[in-house]
């Protein structure tokens, strides 16, 4: 904008040679330009209200549309929106095979204490006393009057165990909110899962960690939020876990034993179906383990932990190795007159034996002299290779944090003598696992299998061969044998073609040596033994029963009947129906009148 002259030179000039005044120009020109600036100034002031004007009337009209939105929708409580605590983390469920739950999680509550904020001390001991008999009194008074300012009063306590603490009405007794895990089977499977506890705890929360079986062993697992609450999916069957505990508890007390433990196993996946150890216990209230020998506590895990030389079951392995070696066959005749001496060492039978038998019919009889003369034969390196390849001379590698500690006891000098004995099951130490894996590795066909507790999907992946499928099938029939007209005869079961073996082995002593009344009896089995699905082996510490008033503790009174009754319970829970004969013909018949 051009700026207005105050004193233009030409109209100066004008009017001093018209005689005008030319102060009076100035005057003029100066008020013309005050009056350019007032409009402007005017009209800048008039376009700022407009616009503060506009921006009044949007921000009223948003308030306005907000309280209107408010005004049609339901009313409800504010959230907090936060992040979640970092000590507790929901733990993810533990579900078997057919989704059942096996262990999960439950909301709860905890009760602590700030001593300095109990107002009547005395009241709130006495009412805490009444609600938790296992409380002290005199403790919870001394506590509450002392100089400590917190205190846990209870980890886990019901809904109705707070509400009454809530009527105790006493400022000082507070609450905080925690996850507790809960195993609605009781002691079902009770070794397997392990149990749960706390690890970093807080007044509002906690941090639940395994402490023992596959709690702990897959601890990080079920802990990571990643997995977004995956169950963990076992490859137990709970109906069958459920009904191999009960019989084994019954077959346990029926002939007084001590303890009892059983395995189901699939032969051709590895995958544990059912694992039991008695006696168990409740992994919601797992207790502390006792003193003194860890055999007699309800947490040992006999299935798994417990290494025992479990004696004639291993038979059927010197047989197989010498048959595939092509050493004997079947029919092969071995001398068997005892008492067989290697130095000084006598090797006996239980019974009286015929001089010379077949090895069909050494394993059939379980003799101990013909075993030991085949394992001459194998010799002492390549009993050990093929031991190792059933996976017996090292610790499963079953999903349990256990599964290390239970490591094979070799002989510590592996000499011909030790062949001899490990034949046929003295002189190795092994769990009943590890018979189970190589029960099944033998006779599905003689690949190798690996136990799992994780349920498999997908096709079986086919492990190393151990023996041919003509060796795996000649010890099928062996095994069917001892059933059909040997040692085990008591294991039969019509309709399911049971093969096994048992096996009595004397109980060492803790001071070396062994008992002369103490047993541990065994019976390794599989069904069907024409194609077998599953190997079942089952345990008794120092069983004892009583037949015309004479003690009775070898296998074939004892592990094998039981083993009979489990296959019995079990096998039409697995699905497989009896092949029975009936000699009543089938369909419709006409009948005279």
């Amino acid at each position: 904008m051009t700026r207005r002259p105050l004193r233009p030179l030409a109209r100066i000039l004008k009017a001093r040679a018209e005689g005008g005044n030319p102060d009076a120009i100035e005057a003029e020109n100066l008020r013309l330009r005050h009056e350019e600036m007032r409009d402007k100034a005017r009209a800048r002031a008039e376009g700022r209200l407009v616009v503060l004007g506009a921006m009044f009337f949007l921000a009223f009209a948003t308030v306005g549309g907000r309280m209107g939105v408010l005004a049609a929708s339901e009313s409800s409580e504010p959230q907090v929106s936060a992040g979640g605590n970092p000590i507790i983390g929901t733990r993810a469920d533990i579900v078997d095979r057919n989704g059942r739950i096996l262990a999960t999680n439950l909301e709860t509550h905890s009760l602590y204490a700030h001593p300095q904020d109990i107002q009547n001390a005395e009241a709130a001991a006495r009412g805490l006393v009444e609600i938790f008999p296992e409380l002290k009194y005199e403790d919870l008074y001394e506590l509450f009057t002392g100089d400590r300012r917190f205190d846990w009063i209870r980890r886990e306590i019901s809904p109705e165990q707070m509400q009454a603490v809530h009527e105790i009405g006493d400022p000082g007794l507070l609450f905080g909110p925690r996850e507790m895990r809960l195993y609605p089977n009781g002691s079902v499977a009770a070794h397997i899962l392990g149990g749960a506890s706390y690890g970093t705890e807080g007044v509002s929360s906690a941090e639940v960690i395994g402490v023992a079986g596959v709690e702990k062993y897959f601890d990080n697992y079920l802990r990571d939020p990643a997995n977004e609450g995956a169950p963990l999916e076992l490859s137990v069957d709970l109906t069958v876990q459920a009904a191999v505990e009960r019989v084994l508890q019954g077959g346990m007390t029926l002939m007084n034993a001590k303890g009892a433990a059983a395995t189901v196993m699939n032969v051709h996946t590895g995958e544990v179906i059912a694992l039991a150890s008695l006696p168990d216990f409740d992994p919601n209230k797992r207790p502390v383990p006792p003193p003194g020998d860890r055999d007699d506590s309800p947490l040992f895990n006999r299935a798994m932990q417990g290494v025992y030389e479990l004696g004639s079951v291993f038979k059927i392995f010197t047989a197989a190795q010498a048959i595939e070696a092509g050493l004997v066959s079947p029919s092969t005749m071995i001398d068997t007159k005892g008492p067989f001496y290697w130095g000084r060492f006598p090797i006996r039978d239980s019974h009286r034996m015929p001089d010379e038998m077949s090895v069909f019919e050494v394993v059939t009889e379980s003799s101990n002299v013909g075993t030991a003369r085949i394992a001459q034969m194998i010799g002492v390196t390549r009993q050990q290779e093929f031991l190792r390849t059933l996976g017996l001379l090292d610790p499963t590698t079953v999903e349990m944090v256990e599964a290390p500690t239970a490591r094979p006891l070799l002989p510590p000098n592996w000499s011909e003598l030790s062949t001899i004995t490990i034949s046929y099951g003295h002189g190795l130490s092994v769990s009943q696992l590890h018979i189970a894996q190589a029960y099944a590795s033998l006779l599905n066909g003689g690949t190798r299998v690996t136990p799992t507790l994780v349920r498999r999907t997908g096709a079986p992946v086919v492990g190393e061969r151990v023996v041919s499928e003509q060796t795996s099938r000649v010890a099928r029939e062996m095994l069917r044998g001892v059933v059909t007209g040997g040692t085990a005869s008591l294991a039969d079961v019509p309709g399911y073609e049971v093969g096994g073996k048992t096996g009595t082995a004397d109980k060492p002593t803790p001071r070396g040596g062994y008992y002369d009344d103490r047993v541990i009896a065994s019976f390794a089995s599989i069904f069907p033994a024409s194609d077998p699905e599953y190997v079942l082996v089952v345990t008794l510490d120092e069983p004892m029963i009583s037949i015309l008033d004479e003690p009775r503790r070898t296998a074939g009174f004892t592990a094998a009947p039981l083993g009979a009754e489990l296959i019995r319970r079990v096998a039409p829970l697995l699905g497989m129906r009896p092949d029975v004969e009936t000699s009543v013909p089938l369909g419709v018949s006409l009948t005279a009148q």
